[in-house]
């Protein structure tokens, strides 16, 4: 019976791969080229807060590729900024992985023996202060304010391609 539910959940794992795949995929082939994503001549100050509503509706939608790699790119600066948050969640995953890879057995090291909510108990008294000392909400915040400034403002300072404004007008 074991075996039956390894090999449903291992169907299961490999049906949520294929999605996973294919929507990575999806929304892979939506981004736009460089040249496009950082074309001065589109650059321009709005007319008002209205143009602003319009420039930051359709440039989240149109760019959203794009806007997800700056996301990433600054989330891997700011783990690279902040080695010791790095070190606690490599640390953290790590000792997870190991704590799984027991299966629920019990960790025997010769002296002592250790079950496995021992040792969650001693990961999450070890990982905790850790985490703290790690100051994960700054590293957080930073990260929000930094993609929301980076983001928002290109979306607002960018112009909508002359096509899109004939589109509009042919509705």
């Amino acid at each position: 019976m074991s075996v039956r539910f390894q090999n449903i959940q291992v169907q299961q794992f490999v049906e949520r791969f294929k999605t996973d795949s294919t929507m990575l995929r999806s929304r892979v082939g939506t981004i736009r080229p460089v040249n496009e994503f950082l074309d001065l001549k589109r650059v321009s100050k709005p007319k008002n807060m209205n143009d602003v509503q319009k420039r930051v509706t359709y440039n989240l939608a149109y760019f959203s590729a794009n806007y997800l790699i700056i996301f990433a790119m600054l989330s891997v600066y700011s783990l690279l900024k902040n080695m010791l948050l790095l070190f606690v969640l490599v640390f953290v995953s790590a000792s997870l992985y190991g704590i799984n890879y027991l299966n629920g057995a019990d960790l025997n090291l010769g002296v002592v023996r250790l079950t496995t909510s021992q040792l969650y108990v001693g990961l999450l008294v070890i990982a905790l202060p850790l985490g703290l000392l790690a100051s994960p909400f700054s590293t957080l915040l930073w990260l929000l304010g930094a993609s929301c400034v980076t983001i928002i403002g290109h979306a607002a300072l960018m112009d909508k391609p002359i096509e899109s404004a004939f589109s509009e007008e042919a509705v």
